[in-house]
């Protein structure tokens, strides 16, 4: 990043340093449908979400995901 641009924009005050951020990000979010998924990953993402709403995932609490990452190191 240009060193002299991100010195500058450091003087302009906070709450509109967040709005430039908020801007700067909407500007750059990309819509769901131009991520470009394969066609088999489509099929996955749909065969999970159908999976979930019936009931035929078994979700896993955050806590019980990390306690066996950090189990496995």
């Amino acid at each position: 990043m240009n060193t002299q641009l991100l010195e500058k924009l450091k003087t302009i005050p906070v709450p509109e340093r967040i709005q430039l951020v908020e801007d700067l990000w909407d500007s750059i979010a990309i819509p769901q449908a131009d991520f470009g998924t394969t066609e088999e990953q489509q099929a996955e993402l749909d065969r999970r979400l159908d999976a979930l709403e019936h009931n035929q995932s078994p979700l896993v609490s955050w806590d019980d995901v990390t306690s066996k990452i950090l189990a496995d190191r």
